[in-house]
């Protein structure tokens, strides 16, 4: 674990993000950084490797006093992207029709 130090107030939040953000709602409304800055920090905290073991519905960011909910920091990136709507997924079911069987219509004529 990276030992953040006492003195990261000079530093750019990029480098150092969990010491000056708490939540993503945070990140989104920092007027100092870039739509991409604010997408590299969601993305960061959206990675796996601070998935909590046996909650990957959990992030625990480093630097940070509390977990993050996954869906929270996907919720602000897709603010970011400007796809405010909450839809449901779209559901399965494809799979089957794009595996056609095209000789089975012929095997059944033949019987």
């Amino acid at each position: 674990m990276t030992n953040t130090n006492a003195n990261t107030q000079s530093l750019h939040p990029i480098f150092y993000p969990a010491t000056h953000y708490d939540s993503p709602t945070r990140v989104l409304n920092d007027n100092e950084l870039s739509a991409p800055e604010k997408r590299v920090i969601l993305s960061s905290w959206a990675s796996d490797m601070y998935a909590v073991e046996s909650c990957p519905w959990l992030r625990e960011i480093p630097g940070m006093s509390h977990t993050v909910q996954l869906a929270d920091i996907l919720a602000a990136l897709r603010k970011l992207d400007g796809d405010n709507d909450d839809d449901d997924p779209p559901r399965g079911g494809g799979v089957p029709m794009r595996l056609r069987r095209p000789w089975a219509a012929a095997e059944r004529r033949a019987a």
